[in-house]
């Protein structure tokens, strides 16, 4: 599945220092048979650290913090004390976070349902997608994917992932340069993707990859709404790329 790369980058490993860090030689390659399992529990885990960030976010929504004030206060006035309304709030918020966390990870799973529970046959070559691994010592640390796009010309970047012992040394950068190097070799017009309001890094990473804002909405659903859960689109424009 189209061609591999070994690149070698001074870096550091858990986001210390660079002069810090040792010599992380890796390797991007396309997607194996063999690789599906690995695939999957990199996508999963690197997902699954975003769950406490999704909760600060939907605690700090003006509708929560007017509904944890309400219930204090009305306890408060009504036992005329202090430990009930505590004690209540902290249940409220022990049980959030509890829904929360199943929510996110129904919809990790759902992920893992979609397009990565067949990986060969979602980007299969003869659809015009490709998914590729970085590896190291022989072990799968990074993912990233690329399908058509919505509209024509674009293509969408898909399931960047990097195993977090492995951050900071380049690879994530290096699958972002492999998928629009793809784009320009397909005559794409343009390579999109979507971003969560919480994935603050991811969002660094595509700008220092040259990938401009290009829209922003709620998700369209109850829950959507409720969280204010707001996907930003980014696009990298390679008509007028240099």
């Amino acid at each position: 599945m189209g061609s591999e790369f070994c690149l070698r980058q001074a870096g550091a490993r858990g986001g210390a220092a660079a002069g810090g860090g040792t010599m992380v030689e890796y390797r991007i390659r396309p997607y194996r048979d063999e690789d599906y399992d690995a695939v999957r529990e990199v996508f999963a885990a690197s997902m699954s650290e975003y769950a406490p960030a999704l909760c600060q976010h939907v605690l700090r929504q003006p509708w929560v913090l007017l509904l944890l004030g309400c219930t204090f206060c009305l306890l408060l006035a009504s036992a005329r004390s202090l430990l009930l309304p505590v004690l209540a709030v902290t249940l409220l918020l022990a049980l959030a976070r509890h829904l929360l966390g199943y929510a996110w990870s129904a919809y990790i799973e759902r992920c893992l349902a979609d397009d990565l529970h067949d990986i060969a046959a979602s980007y299969a070559e003869s659809a015009g997608a490709r998914f590729w691994v970085a590896e190291v010592d022989e072990r799968v640390v990074g993912t990233v994917g690329a399908r058509p796009g919505d509209a024509e010309g674009e293509l969408a970047l898909k399931r960047m992932a990097v195993r977090k012992g492995y951050r900071g040394s380049g690879i994530a950068t290096a699958l972002g340069r492999t998928v629009l190097a793809f784009a320009r070799q397909s005559g794409c017009q343009a390579v999109v993707l979507n971003t969560l309001m919480v994935q603050h890094e991811a969002r660094a990473l595509y700008e220092r990859l040259g990938f401009c804002w290009h829209r922003r909405y709620v998700l369209p659903t109850v829950y959507g709404h409720l969280a204010n859960c707001t996907i930003t689109v980014y696009r990298y424009d390679l008509s007028s790329a240099p």
